[in-house]
This record gives C-alpha cells, sequence and structure tokens, in this order.
C-alpha cells in the first residue's frame, strides 16, 4: 500500500503545484490564455463547476457537494478494493493517480468551490474550447491503468481453463 500512498500523493502535489504556478504565479486569472506551443498547447483558465467538460455544472452548493461526495466515495471504493485484492505494483500505482488527482480536484472544490482547469489542446483550424488539469490526466491514466491491470478473476479462470483444455490425458 506504500506505492499506492506515495502515486497519490505525487498526483495530488503535482497537480497542486501547477495549479499555483500556472493560474496564480502566472496570472493566468488575469490574462485568461497564454500560448505555450499554439495552437497545440495553450494555458486557459477555467473553472469547472460540474464534472468532465462541465457537466451537472449548475453552480449551485448541491452540486459542488455531491460531485465531493461522488469523488470521496470513488476514492474510497478504489482504496478498498485495491487493499482486498493481491495486487501488483501497476495495479497500485494506478490507483495512487486516480485516487490522488481526485482528491487534488476536491480541494479545488472545497478551497474555491469549483475546479481550476488550465489546459487546453487545439488543432489549425479548430479551436477546442474544453480545458482540463493535471488532475484530470492522473485520472484518467489511473482508471486506465486498472482497467489494463487489474486482474478481476476472470482472466485468471480464463487461463487456468485453457491450459487445463490443452494438456494431454
Amino acid at each position: 500500500m506504500r506505492i499506492l500512498f506515495w502515486s497519490a500523493f505525487a498526483a495530488f502535489l503535482i497537480d497542486q503545484a501547477s495549479k499555483y504556478l500556472v493560474i496564480h504565479l502566472w496570472e493566468l486569472w488575469r490574462v485568461r490564455e497564454i500560448e505555450v506551443l499554439p495552437p497545440y498547447v495553450n494555458f486557459r483558465y477555467g473553472e469547472n463547476r460540474g464534472i468532465n467538460f462541465g457537466l451537472f455544472g449548475d453552480g449551485s452548493d448541491t452540486s459542488r457537494y455531491i460531485l465531493i461526495g461522488v469523488a470521496l466515495a470513488i476514492c474510497a471504493g478504489v482504496l478498498v478494493w485495491i487493499g482486498r485484492g493481491k495486487f501488483g505494483i501497476k495495479e497500485r500505482i494506478s490507483a495512487g493517480l486516480l485516487i490522488g488527482g481526485a482528491l487534488a480536484n476536491v480541494v479545488d472544490r472545497l478551497v474555491y468551490g469549483y475546479v481550476l482547469d488550465f489546459l487546453n489542446n487545439s488543432l489549425p483550424n479548430w479551436n477546442n474550447p474544453f480545458v482540463y488539469n493535471i488532475a484530470d490526466v492522473f485520472i484518467f491514466a489511473g482508471a486506465i491503468g486498472l482497467i489494463l491491470f487489474a486482474d478481476d478473476g476472470r482472466k485468471t479462470a480464463k487461463k487456468t481453463a485453457k491450459t487445463t483444455a490443452k494438456k494431454p490425458k
């Protein structure tokens, strides 16, 4: 479980540091946009009061606390699931990334009332209106890692069935 804690801590810290640097020190909150590698990578200030792409973001305190509760419940569920199973390092790191990213966004909701977003990727002749943050990247990477690496028992059962079927009698 130690590797899960440290990967969660790293994801949380990297996200919060990136937001502090870009939004507060570089004053993205004031200038609203900084071109990094235009049009592919830009920093654009965003306040996400909902879930991905602002869905369910009516801005009410009720939805804010519901989203905080859902994020904490998911973190607790992943933590219990990983704690009860026999998972390897890849699964534990993936779970840590997911939990650390989710907790970083929870802290934003508690401190600001919304999640601070600043990353934007566009293409020539296509201006993507959506922004995200490093925590979102960690959440996505952690979820994909759990899907790819976690063995829920069915993979093992299939492997056992195949090897049993191949053995000559």
